[in-house]
């Protein structure tokens, strides 16, 4: 692991609510509208929405652009990865500490893992009550 560590939903929210961190989202359009988005109004900081890769897994090639063009100024200002499932999130804070950023994965993402019923209802920010703006299904 090459970023600064991993870190819980509630652990990221209270990272967020502290000022200093700025949450991004790396999940497809297509989770963002249909599934929803972590609701960060709360805090001094609105999230970034980059995605790592497109419908189908189609990586992202401009990922690291919009990452520097979107992300802090300041380096050390705590960028906190969120994806669905916390994978792709450590894929891309892995990549953001190459760039010098200080990055964190938020485990279990905004879904979490699947449950016995094969539904993501067992974790994740959704799932653990923090603020989320649902999507449209």
């Amino acid at each position: 692991m090459s970023y600064a560590g991993d870190l819980t939903p509630h652990e990221a929210w209270a990272k967020l609510e502290g000022g200093d961190a700025v949450l991004v989202d790396v999940r497809t359009e297509e989770e963002w509208a249909h599934i929803g988005i972590p609701d960060t109004k709360g805090t001094d900081n609105d999230p970034l929405f980059i995605p790592w890769s497109f419908e189908g897994g189609i990586p992202n090639p401009d990922f690291v652009m919009e990452l520097e063009l979107q992300g802090p100024d300041d380096k050390a200002t705590e960028l906190l990865f969120l994806c669905r499932s916390g994978a792709r999130s450590a894929a891309a804070a892995s990549v953001a500490a190459n760039l010098g950023f200080t990055a964190y994965n938020v485990l279990e993402g905004f879904e979490g893992v699947p449950g016995p019923d094969g539904q993501r209802t067992v974790n994740g920010w959704k799932n653990r009550g923090l603020p989320t703006n649902l999507g449209q299904d």
